[in-house]
């Protein structure tokens, strides 16, 4: 479960935590949710817009990409896409 308390934030990144905790495959949940705890109080609006579109993607896709099992599609290949798999690949999303 989230470590990070949604007090503070606005409702818009309230949501979009709500949202990254709750995909319904666990492995998501700790992927999206571990990279919204760390990142989304710090996200600008351009980052806020990416990362609401991605929450969009079906929950099977993100797994595949982030696990490496497929390739990222180039309409979904964006910077914040790049740094949550690099967050979670590299370790920072472990705990």
């Amino acid at each position: 479960m989230t470590i990070r308390s949604s007090e503070g934030l606005d409702a818009r990144r309230r949501r979009l935590l709500i949202r990254s905790w709750h995909r319904g495959i666990r492995e998501v949940d700790l992927i999206l949710g571990r990279f919204a705890d760390a990142r989304l109080a710090a996200m600008n609006e351009s980052e806020l817009d990416e990362y609401d579109k991605l929450l969009d993607v079906p929950t099977p896709d993100i797994l595949a990409w982030v696990m490496g099992e497929r390739p990222v599609p180039a309409e979904q290949a964006t910077p914040l896409l790049a740094e949550m798999i690099d967050f979670h690949t590299n370790g920072k999303g472990a705990r």
